[in-house]
């Protein structure tokens, strides 16, 4: 570790300035030898670090985000060139080109803090050794060596021995035991970290080998914190501490915010989202016109939350446009009244089905001359009503003769006479 530390050497400057500067303005408040002072100029000191990342932090949930989709395409690829790994690699830079996105991008905040904590860790090695490095001068030296946090030396580590910790002005057990509490925390919070990105954050409608890479580093993170943890100062375990709990609380806030299309984050953001539009009739922020608008130009690509915001909307009379806004529908503004009042709320009014006629209605109906009025039709219904409502022996006998089977017209020409015209001769007997 000391050997990794002396390679960032030349970072050691700025990061001991920064913390001198931050240390000036705490020891004013704390006094200069306490832990408050030195304490708090580390947090300081990772806070602005991560500030100042906060662009590669961005870039970095794009990237994550951009690899999940590609999963199914490289898998196709290893597939098809198992047995021709060149070709197989060329494939795979050429989807990471087409993309924009690139493996080693998730890891850009990492890679990019790494040298100032390796500087930390230069800086703190050298007060638990009495060495002068960077702006910590002899007065600083003194000051940071009698600064405790909880009773544990700035310096000291868990495995070091009874006459190191003496030396410091500390005991064995106080040590011991405040480092351990911090080397649970720091793996605590870097497990419940990767699994609430897990849980939360992964689209599940897509089963990728990314995922299950994921769930690993999910229990190798915090073996490795606690496996290296023993070995880092005090100094170090706040710096790593610090850190692991922005990180937890920039990504809730990312997860919360801006959730992955397809995951059980952007089920209960749309959820929200949903309930703030409906209830207000609009869309007030810009990153949520940026969720509407994107899920907008999908169009039947849309994943199940996403269908289920659309249709909320239209239910409510409202509907999403492409550019992230909200409007009334169609619907709801044919049912506004003259003064602008609505009548409705936003629902298609039902077409009103005509009542069904009876058989002597439709009949009446289709003899009808067209020229007749309303009274006129309504007297030929009650007629048509009255008819059907008399026995079958108040018809008449000519009606009553026509209906029997073989007479009438029908019989006539079943048999062999024409109707209207000449009549056509039998045909003679063979008697």
């Amino acid at each position: 570790m000391d050997t990794i530390a002396s390679l960032f050497s030349f970072i050691t400057w700025p990061v001991s300035w920064v913390i001198v500067q931050f240390h000036t303005v705490y020891g004013a408040i704390f006094g200069p030898d306490t832990g408050w002072a030195w304490g708090l100029s580390i947090v300081s000191l990772v806070i602005l670090i991560r500030i100042c990342l906060i662009p590669l932090f961005v870039k970095q949930i794009k990237a994550t985000r951009a690899m999940q989709t590609l999963q199914p395409e490289m898998k196709k690829i290893q597939e098809r060139y198992k047995n021709d790994k060149q070709r197989q690699s060329e494939e795979m830079m050429k989807l990471y080109k087409e993309a924009g996105t690139n493996p080693l991008s998730s890891c850009l905040p990492i890679l990019a803090q790494s040298p100032f904590f390796f500087a930390l860790y230069h800086v703190l090695n050298g007060i638990a050794s009495g060495t002068k490095i960077g702006y910590i001068n002899a007065d600083l030296l003194a000051s940071a060596r009698k600064a405790h946090i909880f009773g544990a030396p700035l310096a000291a580590k868990f495995l070091d021995g009874a006459d190191t910790v003496q030396k410091l002005g500390a005991s064995l057990t106080d040590v011991r035991v405040v480092t351990a509490v911090m080397i649970v925390l720091m793996s605590a919070s870097q497990f419940y970290t990767q699994r609430q990105l897990m849980t939360k954050n992964v689209d599940t409608t897509v089963k990728t080998p990314f995922m299950q890479q994921q769930k690993m580093l999910m229990y190798v993170f915090p073996i490795m914190f606690a496996f290296f943890g023993i070995r880092f100062p005090v100094g170090v375990l706040i710096y790593w501490l610090t850190t692991n709990v922005w990180t937890m609380g920039q990504q809730m806030y990312v997860i919360r915010n801006n959730p992955t299309p397809g995951s059980k984050a952007q089920a209960a953001y749309l959820e929200r989202l949903t309930k703030h539009v409906t209830h207000h009739g609009k869309v007030s922020r810009r990153s949520e016109k940026a969720i509407v608008k994107a899920i907008v130009a999908k169009g039947r690509e849309r994943n199940e939350f996403e269908r289920k915001f659309i249709n909320a909307l239209n239910k409510a009379g409202l509907a999403a446009q492409a550019d992230g806004t909200v409007t009334k529908s169609v619907a709801q503004a044919e049912t506004q009244t003259e003064d602008g009042t609505a009548t409705a709320t936003g629902t298609t009014a039902r077409r009103q089905q005509p009542k069904r006629q009876t058989k002597a209605q439709r009949q009446s109906g289709a003899a009808k001359p067209a020229g007749d009025s309303p009274e006129s039709e309504k007297s030929d219904q009650d007629e048509s009503q009255e008819k059907t409502d008399q026995p079958q022996d108040s018809k008449p006998a000519a009606a009553r003769q026509a209906s029997k089977p073989g007479t009438g017209a029908r019989s006539k020409a079943q048999s062999g006479q024409r109707k209207g015209g000449s009549q056509r001769p039998k045909s003679p007997s063979k008697k």
